[in-house]
């Protein structure tokens, strides 16, 4: 069997970046999202190489998480490595009656991420290990007032991460947090300002290189993400909070 990576919310954005990427690579691909004609899209264009299987898959309907990917490696004949990458990014602000949004982004980002995790560790025990990836975000290092709750469920995610890494690496599971920039993608074209914006083929491009690494966890790019997050956590918060608008 060649390697074989699953993708969650593969149909747009990083997610399917990440798939033409894989292919690219010689990965067989398991691909899930929510709007399955874009996956058939996708699989036909991505047609010729190694198996395409693709599922219809809402990360937010926790309880099918783990028969969608149990789905996908059956149809691949195993799997090496999971990718939770399904994400949504909205604005919302506390007493603007935009809790229901807040409430979407908490289900989809932190829920549907760790269901998706927990799912894919149960399938690669059973393969006798392989990589756990999870696309987090610089946002994730302070909490940014332009969008708190996508802010905190990033933060959520990658603390998880690493809180798991210790145990899983016992059942030879890797576990990688990946952080992206600004990658021009539809969840930010809408900022008028994205600084350090790359395309979403170089940032596929780098993000499959560190995982191939087995990194623990990197922003990208690295460079100035690197910098740029380790000073936004040194900043006291008597000072971020007039800064941060």
């Amino acid at each position: 069997m060649s390697k074989a990576v699953i993708i969650t919310g593969a149909s747009t954005g990083i997610g399917r970046a990440l798939a033409v990427e894989y292919s690219r690579r010689g990965y067989a691909l398991g691909l899930c999202a929510r709007r399955l004609e874009l996956l058939e899209e996708l699989k036909q264009e991505l047609s010729g190489g190694e198996a395409v299987a693709i599922a219809k898959l809402d990360v937010a309907e926790l309880e099918s998480v783990p028969e969608v990917l149990q789905k996908l490696k059956e149809e691949l004949g195993g799997v090496n490595i999971v990718i939770a990458n399904a994400g949504i990014g909205e604005r919302s602000f506390p007493g603007e009656g935009s809790f229901e949004v807040d409430r979407r982004i908490i289900g989809i980002n932190v829920l549907g991420a760790m269901a998706t995790i927990d799912a894919a560790a149960e399938l690669l025990k059973k393969e006798g290990g392989g990589q756990i990836v999870g696309i987090s975000s610089v946002a994730g290092f302070r909490g940014l007032s332009a969008t708190p709750a996508y802010s905190a469920s990033k933060a959520a995610l990658s603390t998880y991460m690493e809180a798991i890494r210790n145990h899983l690496m016992q059942h030879k599971i890797a576990v990688t947090v990946i952080n992206p920039g600004f990658i021009d993608t539809p969840i930010n074209t809408h900022r008028q300002i994205r600084p350090f914006l790359i395309s979403a083929e170089k940032g596929a491009r780098l993000m499959a290189d560190m995982i191939e690494k087995q990194v623990f966890s990197s922003t990208v790019p690295v460079w100035p993400w690197a910098v740029i997050t380790t000073i936004m956590r040194l900043i006291p918060e008597r000072f971020w909070y007039k800064i941060n608008v």
